[in-house]
């Protein structure tokens, strides 16, 4: 799985659900792998970049940028809160291997993130596409110098993915967990017998939570498992 690193990958987990929902494996076996189309993908490029708006696109071949997205994501100044801000600039110098636009395979992709500099311009472009997509606009400060987010497929997402999980397993859905710190795991956090939102979330994600644990920064998880008696 490109998009995810290996870091992440290293700790051994049962399984993973990527990319909105569209991408879900479990104990090695990859229970769904749901690319929009490439007809779809060119559109949404089309009138994103019609507003000024670069985009970030994840494919099962890897992470794409626009050109001008690297300069922008390089100079933004990203609070905790906005933690898809904070794993795009890392994602620069990660072994993700982000790729320029031109390296794209054009071959359908999970879905599309992103960002530009003035506000009202994500509202022009809303009209276009929010019959089929939901549009997330992650937290930003009254400063901010960049605005970014992401459009995900009304019929898929996170909280749609777990309950393919559990019905994979036989479990239902009040045995569930779920640990959240963007705006993109709101749906996720709806399904989940306990919601948990890390500290670094925004008050919007936090108030869909059953608990609020330590920050990302400060191993959360990890002591909140402990809470649970999980660990």
């Amino acid at each position: 799985m490109p998009i995810v690193s290996e870091e992440v990958l290293s700790v051994g987990f049962d399984g993973v659900v990527a990319s909105a929902g569209r991408y879900i494996e479990i104990d090695g076996k990859v229970i769904r792998d749901s690319v929009l189309s490439e007809e779809t993908i060119q559109n949404c490029l089309e009138i994103f970049h019609r507003y000024g708006i670069w985009c970030r696109i994840e494919s099962p071949e890897g992470i794409y940028i626009d050109s001008s997205l690297q300069k922008i994501l390089t100079d933004a100044k990203a609070q905790l809160s906005n933690s898809e801000l904070i794993r795009m600039k890392k994602e620069l110098v990660s072994d993700v291997g982000v790729k320029p636009y031109t390296e794209y395979p054009k071959k359908g992709a999970y879905k599309l993130g992103f960002i530009c500099t003035d506000l009202k311009d994500i509202e022009k472009v809303k009209p276009h596409l929010e019959e089929k997509f939901n549009f997330v606009v992650h937290p930003y400060a009254e400063n901010a110098d960049c605005y970014n987010g992401e459009i995900i497929r009304k019929d898929m997402d996170k909280g749609e993915a777990m309950e393919r999980v559990c019905e994979y397993y036989g479990v239902g859905l009040e045995n569930t967990i779920a640990f959240g710190d963007s705006l993109n795991d709101k749906q996720m956090m709806e399904y989940a017998g306990i919601a948990v939102a890390m500290g670094n979330s925004c008050e919007e994600l936090k108030k869909e939570a059953d608990i609020v644990c330590e920050s990302v920064e400060e191993d959360g998880v990890y002591y909140e498992f402990q809470r649970l008696n999980l660990i």
